[in-house]
């Protein structure tokens, strides 16, 4: 996945030495949280299989996890959004509210932002969206790992609080089982109430009782 970062060495080229990559994770589920991480990598930097978490095995994530920990990023931020506050002010704009932490959350401020696919207000750095961007850029593609392992280490812990739901396999996503084990036991704390899923069948079981 040489072109990933190629992609990002033409950045730097231009004269932007610390490139801040963008990517969340969680956004579709139906609970938990919404997590974005901003990962700046060295100038010299390659990682061996890095690539969008989404096409990668677990293995794979928590492998290039913590090369990126120890010796690949000058700096890591990690933000999120609560299943309350997508509920309060809509998943977009949770998400945009995580990645904005994430950057505030960077030992190292960033020269430039490539996002994957969302713009960002009020925040005074030079940015570039880029559609699929964990598909091109090598920063976003370790954002996106970033976010997808702290995510889902989040949802085992809530695994640990709520175990009839199975967050430890589906991790809040809309799956058979976890459709199942909402129409079984109803929402918890960390659903998402606003998303349809949800709402459609809290809405069924306050009719039947």
């Amino acid at each position: 996945m040489l072109s990933l970062f190629n992609f990002d060495r033409e950045y730097i080229t231009k004269g932007h030495t610390l490139i801040g990559g963008i990517d969340e994770a969680g956004r579709g589920p139906l609970a938990g949280p919404v997590v974005a991480a901003c990962v700046i990598l060295s100038e010299d930097f390659y990682i061996d299989g890095l690539n969008d978490s989404k096409k990668l095995t677990e293995a794979a994530r928590n492998r290039i996890f913590k090369e990126l920990l120890y010796n690949k990023a000058v700096g890591i931020g990690v933000g999120m959004a609560t299943n309350e506050e997508i509920d309060s002010v809509n998943i977009l704009n949770a998400t945009r509210a995580a990645m904005k932490r994430a950057v505030a959350d960077v030992p190292v401020r960033p020269q430039l932002l490539l996002i994957d696919a969302v713009k960002l207000k009020d925040i005074d750095i030079k940015q570039v969206s880029i559609i699929k961007g964990d598909e091109k850029s090598a920063s976003i593609a370790a954002a996106s790992v970033v976010a997808k392992v702290v995510r889902d280490s989040i949802m085992r812990g809530y695994h640990k609080t709520y175990p009839q739901y199975g967050f430890i396999r589906h991790k809040g996503y809309g799956t058979k089982e976890h459709m199942a084990n909402i129409k079984e036991h109803g929402p918890c704390e960390i659903h998402r109430m606003t998303f349809a899923p949800v709402a459609a069948l809290k809405e069924k079981i306050l009719f039947a009782q």
